[in-house]
């Protein structure tokens, strides 16, 4: 099974990056739990009849404004973002961030903007040999000093499961602006997906978001990537 690929980006580039060394942790959940999180316009999405809360950890790569315009400094940081996953009348199916901690002040201011959740941290990954390592202390409010210590053991063996594609074909973010319920439209390659392993996973992030009591329990998917480059298209009203 492939996620494929998203027909081109009806517009201009808003953004262009690359996510490098992505670590996948998903929990099954019933979707009334998350339903509170969905900005207007958009609802839980679900497979099997559950929904997922995803503990994600990845290396922003070049990120820019425009195609091929890196930032420099500014376009290269550690992101680890807890995030769920909706749709929309449309049957677009996108994700909706309940935060994203980074070590960048000034995308954190920028973002918000946008109404996104991101969080001043103190962020740090590491990949060596077969371990994938994520670590981040968030240094402002809310929930200053959240932190989160994640290890993973990677493997090539291709994961391509209906719920991968489930938990990572998703090409857009659903957000609220102003009090409106808004989306940004990405696309990208397909994820080379592989299997990964959890040694370590000690996390506040989720429970800072408001999910409490889930990261306690092993998760029900781990994968992990080497990344894809991804072009973002402009905001548009639900």
């Amino acid at each position: 099974m492939s996620e494929g690929r998203l027909p081109a980006l009806d517009g201009p580039v808003l953004m262009d990056q690359e996510w490098r060394d992505a670590a996948f942790l998903h929990w099954r959940v019933d979707p009334a739990v998350v339903a509170p999180w969905m900005p207007s316009g958009a609802r839980v999405d679900v497979l099997d009849g559950a929904t997922y809360v995803g503990l994600i950890g990845f290396v922003m790569h070049r990120a820019g404004f425009g195609s091929g315009r890196p930032v420099p400094f500014f376009g290269d940081f550690v992101e680890v973002n807890v995030r769920l996953y909706s749709t929309d009348a449309a049957g677009r199916k996108g994700v909706v961030f309940a935060s994203l901690d980074a070590e960048r002040l000034a995308v954190v201011g920028l973002a918000g903007l946008l109404g996104v959740r991101y969080r001043w941290a103190r962020a740090d990954a590491r990949r060596e040999d077969e371990r994938l390592t994520y670590r981040s202390q968030r240094l402002a409010p809310p929930h200053r000093g959240a932190r989160t210590d994640l290890v993973l053991r990677t493997r090539d063996e291709p994961a391509d499961d209906a719920l991968s594609v489930f938990l990572t074909a998703r090409w857009c973010m659903h957000t609220q602006v102003a009090g409106r319920g808004a989306y940004v439209p990405n696309t990208h390659e397909p994820w080379p997906l592989r299997v990964a392993e959890v040694v370590r996973c000690e996390d506040g992030l989720v429970a800072a978001a408001g999910l409490g009591g889930l990261t306690a329990r092993a998760p029900d998917s781990v994968l992990w990537s080497p990344g894809v480059r991804t072009r973002f298209g402009l905001p548009r009203w639900v």
